[in-house]
């Protein structure tokens, strides 16, 4: 097949319409159709993969704010979307549409509650971060699912105080194939469907990463993300649960901004469980491992998935705990640093330790790989995660005297409070 876009709108020109056509005609035929402003023109194999499972894989790692096409139908000729549906749409789309409109309250679906929730906390942090910087802006990307749902991608860059900073929104609708189902039903035995047929889904969170231009001041990230597979007949989900986590990423390492960082985060997690600080920052050590360099990306935080141990609504209320914690967590730590002297070594050490982040996103990090591998995925918004600038340098040995410490740490994770 090949695939054009014109705004939001996709169209498909079939493999039997191009073998029944040279290739000047097909392409001549795709360029006319499209009659405007091409926003994008490919030419890609029929995936051997569904596209909504690296949606929804890509969503259960880090929300990329995919906004791709999933499970295209076999179709004759050229055809538009919107001109024709040929595809099978989750009825929740329609459903979640009319409460919208109404207005939410606490009996509202969760999914509608926690899409609601990420995108105020979107608007609260963005906010905040505009403070700190004091000059930049962020830019507002928004885009809309055919299937349904939509995203906002929010990026400032060359601030005065961030070198680059993105906080993004998604929520999407799709349909779940029945082999992901079964390979989902391994790890979740309440998915009781037997359905040969595909089941819907829903999938919405928040992803923020920031890069400072001091090296004083360090990286971070955070997701926190909510996924759904849907009962055909509107009942209750089949299955749902959370994921998330928070990471701080130090270039030049203070321990009073660890200990902060890991405080607040540990305060949000045991209004809720005691158990959670503790395991969840394991996981985190364990998940943000570069194992080709042997060591850690940076000194932690948690990270959880899959999570479905108490009720929804408890589980919801914590992890806006969590979300609620960020600027606390972040803030401060910014305020403290912003402004500090840095020297040129500073800054080229800030520049190698950015590499150790982009090897980890593009070689280990779920949710970029398969954002990457998805036909039809928004590529800024899957790499808005990447620092601006970046170094590698052949055979490079750090400074034991200034880096030492730091070192440690991301190959033997320390315990920066009492359990």
């Amino acid at each position: 097949m090949s695939y054009f876009a014109r705004s939001s709108r996709l169209c498909v020109l079939t493999q039997s319409a191009r073998t029944s056509l040279s290739k000047p005609q097909w392409c001549h035929m795709i360029h006319t159709r499209a009659n405007g402003p091409v926003a994008k023109c490919i030419a890609v194999p029929k995936p051997s993969v569904s596209k909504s499972i690296a949606t929804v894989a890509a969503l259960g790692a880090t929300v990329t704010t995919i906004a791709c096409y999933n499970s295209l139908s076999p179709a004759k000729g050229v055809e538009c979307e919107g001109s024709t549906p040929t595809k099978k749409i989750s009825r929740a789309v329609e459903a979640d549409g009319k409460l919208r409109l109404k207005g939410l309250t606490d009996d509202s679906p969760i999914r509608l509650r926690m899409e609601a929730y990420v995108k105020k906390l979107q608007e609260q942090i963005t906010s905040e971060l505009e403070k700190v910087d004091g000059q930049a802006k962020f830019k507002k990307d928004q885009w809309v699912r055919a299937e349904g749902g939509d995203g906002i991608s929010m990026v400032l860059q060359n601030g005065k105080v961030f070198e680059k900073a993105g906080v993004a929104v998604s929520v999407v609708y799709g349909m779940l194939p029945p082999a992901a189902v079964a390979q989902m039903r391994s790890q979740h035995p309440n998915i009781k469907t037997s359905s040969t047929e595909s089941v819907p889904f829903f999938a919405t969170g928040i992803s923020c990463v920031i890069h400072p231009h001091n090296p004083n001041a360090p990286t971070v990230h955070f997701n926190y993300r909510y996924f759904e597979l849907e009962d055909e007949n509107g009942g209750e989900p089949l299955s749902w649960w959370f994921g998330g986590g928070c990471d701080l990423t130090p270039t030049i390492l203070y321990e009073e901004d660890a200990v902060h960082f890991h405080k607040v985060i540990k305060e949000a997690c045991d209004k809720h469980d005691p158990r959670y600080y503790r395991d969840f920052k394991k996981w985190c050590d364990d998940y943000f491992y570069i194992s080709h360099r042997g060591e850690r990306r940076g000194i932690g935080g948690i990270f959880f998935d899959d999570l479905e141990d108490k009720s929804v609504n408890e589980l919801f209320a914590y992890v806006q705990s969590c979300g609620n914690a960020f600027v606390h967590q972040y803030v401060p730590i910014m305020e403290r640093r912003k402004n500090m002297k840095y020297t040129e070594e500073d800054k080229h050490w800030q520049q190698l330790r950015r590499g150790r982040y982009v090897e980890f996103n593009l070689v280990h990090d779920r949710g970029t790989k398969f954002g990457l591998l998805t036909p039809g995925a928004r590529i800024e918004s899957i790499m808005m995660s990447m620092p601006l600038t970046a170094r590698w340098e052949y055979m490079h040995e750090p400074d034991v005297k200034a880096h030492g410490k730091l070192m440690e740490v991301l190959k033997a994770p320390r315990e920066w409070i009492p359990l």
